[in-house]
């Protein structure tokens, strides 16, 4: 497995100050990830599950996190939610009441979050979830923290973007998951949509875990809409769809709301994805990239066979997050560093970060990063437009 050499930046100081502190005694912070880690969704899971692994050996690297005069380092153990409540429950139980888990560093999927709020905020441990739905936000969930942007950051500035490219739309279909993510992303899609003056021809709906797409698309085709939504579907199951419409001749605009990774989406697709618009994939190789996360692109690329996402990138960024705020709390207790994780300032893998999302979710519990928009070109994500929402440039420019 590729890993990161976090040592090799640090100087003389720095060096001198790990070998104090490896004398010291040391304590470990479990920290848990459930994601798919198998199914249609499992390469989110999977690079979820390293870039968590990468950010944990910086962590270690730098010296651990100290608190309350004590070191500790990090130590990963996931867990596989298969994209399910029954899971997410489970994953909850398993991690809380046997395997002693700290903190949740990643969770993707709205159904398995909901199953594991009822655990987490009873117990008062923070969990950091990607989850698109809202019905996990707000003061009714303090200890919970969204890692990624989601609809209600990307979807306005995302959707603004596409119609800009093409003006003449006038006529889409979408395609959701039939799951807790689908269905509170698809009243926000077809409201925007609406708002930019193009008419839903149809909003349909299709089982996680489907193989055979070739009704869905001979329906889309069928209408013939100018543009096609596919939701908080993942990647492969785009690709299905696609390569049926390729088929069946359809060559309208392509939208991912939920798109993430162009590897995964061209492995099935083909040549169907290009010209595709994804909503949470980034060029993380690309001139805008930090060096950060040109150097964990490559790794990913190396350990995974793909480059890293929206999605997959965000438990790092979680990892960084609890950092700053176990050291600002000077404490590992969760009720501690809940109280200033809303407040805390840290370098995420995009650069300055915090916290934010106040006006939306009634609680500053979201993620503040860029919205990027990248388009399939050549088999490759393109980045054409990115934005900072207007709480990140406030914090930037304080």
């Amino acid at each position: 497995m590729y890993t990161t050499n976090w040592l090799r930046p640090l100087g003389a100081a720095a060096l001198t100050l790990l070998l104090a502190q490896a004398g010291a005694a040391q304590e470990t912070l479990k920290l848990g990830i459930s994601a798919p880690l198998s199914g249609a969704a499992a390469t989110w899971g999977l690079g979820m599950e390293w870039a968590a692994e990468q950010a944990a050996e910086r962590v270690n690297a730098e010296g651990g996190v100290t608190a309350n005069g004590k070191t500790y380092m990090f130590d990963i153990v996931s867990y596989d939610n298969k994209y399910s409540a029954t899971e997410g429950a489970r994953n909850a139980q398993t991690m809380l009441n046997r395997d002693g888990i700290d903190f949740i560093a990643g969770t993707i999927g709205t159904a398995p979050v909901r199953a594991m709020q009822a655990l987490t905020e009873r117990k008062g441990v923070i969990l950091f979830t990607t989850a698109w739905g809202k019905s996990v936000k707000g003061p009714e969930f303090p200890f919970t923290f969204t890692q990624m942007n989601t609809p209600f950051e990307i979807l306005v500035p995302f959707y603004n973007f596409i119609k800009e490219q093409h003006p003449d739309l006038k006529t889409a279909v979408l395609i959701s998951p039939n799951d807790a993510t689908g269905q509170e992303l698809e009243p926000v899609a077809v409201e925007t949509w609406k708002s930019l003056g193009v008419e839903m021809l149809a909003s349909d709906w299709y089982e996680r875990g489907t193989t055979e797409f070739q009704p869905i698309a001979t329906k889309i085709a069928t209408l013939n809409p100018d543009l096609v939504d596919f939701s908080a579907a993942p990647p492969t199951d785009v690709g299905s769809i696609l390569k049926e419409l390729d088929v069946l001749g359809w060559n309208g605009v392509k939208v991912m709301s939920a798109g993430t990774s162009v590897d995964a989406l061209t492995a099935v697709a083909g040549e169907a994805a290009e010209g595709a618009y994804l909503g949470a994939s980034a060029d993380f190789s690309g001139e805008t990239a930090t060096e950060v996360q040109k150097e964990l692109n490559a790794g990913a690329r190396e350990a995974l066979g793909e480059p890293l996402n929206g999605i997959t990138i965000s438990s790092y960024d979680a990892i960084m997050a609890l950092r700053a705020a176990i050291e600002e709390a000077d404490s590992v207790d969760p009720a501690k560093v809940q109280a200033v994780l809303s407040s805390v300032r840290f370098e995420s893998s995009y650069g300055p970060s915090g916290f934010g999302g106040e006006a939306t979710y009634d609680y500053p519990q979201q993620l503040l990063i860029p919205v990027i928009v990248t388009r399939v070109e050549n088999g490759k994500a393109v980045e054409l437009t990115r934005s900072n929402p207007a709480e990140l440039e406030a914090l930037i420019n304080d």
